[in-house]
C-alpha cells in the first residue's frame, strides 16, 4: 500500500477555541448584565410574583452555558501549557485565573443561584408580593464582587490568548 506524504492530520487549534470561548463568555456576561438584568429591573419584573421563578430558570440556563465555557478554556489553556505554546510569562497565571474562573462559576451555580431564587420564593400565592427578602442585598453584592472579577479576569485571558496568538502568528 502506498501512503501520499502530503497527507497531514490537523491538530485542533486550541488558542482559537480558547479565544472564542472567552468572547462569547465575556460578551453574554455582558449583555445579561448590562442590558436584560436592567431592562426586567426598570420594567417591575423583580417585584413580579413570579419573578423568581423566571430569574431561576434564566440564570440556571446560563450558568450551565458558564460552565462549559469555563470548562473549554480551562482544557484549552492546559492543552496550550502542555504544547509549550504560550508565553512562559503568562503559563502559571493564565491556569490559576482560568481555575478561578471555573471556581467563581461553580459557586455561582450550586451555591449563589440557588439560594437567592429560594430566598425570593413566593411559597404562598395568596399572600401579597413583599418586598426583597432579607439576606438579599448580601446575596447580590456577592453574585457582583464575582461578578466584576470574573468579567476582569475573562477579559485579561482573552488579552493574553490574543496576544499569545499575534505573537505565534508573527514568528
Amino acid at each position: 500500500m502506498a501512503t501520499n506524504p502530503t497527507v497531514t492530520i490537523k491538530q485542533p487549534m486550541w488558542q482559537t477555541i480558547v479565544l472564542f470561548s472567552l468572547g462569547f463568555w465575556l460578551s453574554a456576561c455582558l449583555l445579561l448584565d448590562l442590558v436584560i438584568l436592567p431592562s426586567m429591573y426598570a420594567a417591575g419584573m423583580m417585584n413580579a410574583a413570579g419573578f423568581a421563578s423566571a430569574g431561576y430558570l434564566l440564570f440556571g440556563m446560563f450558568n450551565r452555558i458558564e460552565l462549559l465555557c469555563a470548562a473549554l478554556v480551562l482544557t484549552g489553556i492546559l492543552t496550550v501549557v502542555k504544547r509549550h505554546q504560550l508565553n512562559p510569562q503568562w503559563t502559571i497565571p493564565a491556569i490559576i485565573l482560568s481555575v478561578i474562573l471555573l471556581f467563581i462559576v461553580l459557586i455561582d451555580t450550586y451555591g449563589l443561584t440557588p439560594q437567592m431564587s429560594a430566598l425570593a420564593m413566593q411559597l404562598n400565592v395568596f399572600e401579597p408580593v413583599q418586598g426583597i427578602p432579607s439576606g438579599m442585598n448580601q446575596m447580590q453584592q456577592g453574585y457582583w464582587l464575582l461578578e466584576l472579577f470574573k468579567l476582569g479576569s475573562s477579559g485579561i485571558l482573552l488579552s493574553w490568548m490574543y496576544r499569545n496568538q499575534q505573537q505565534r502568528l508573527a514568528s
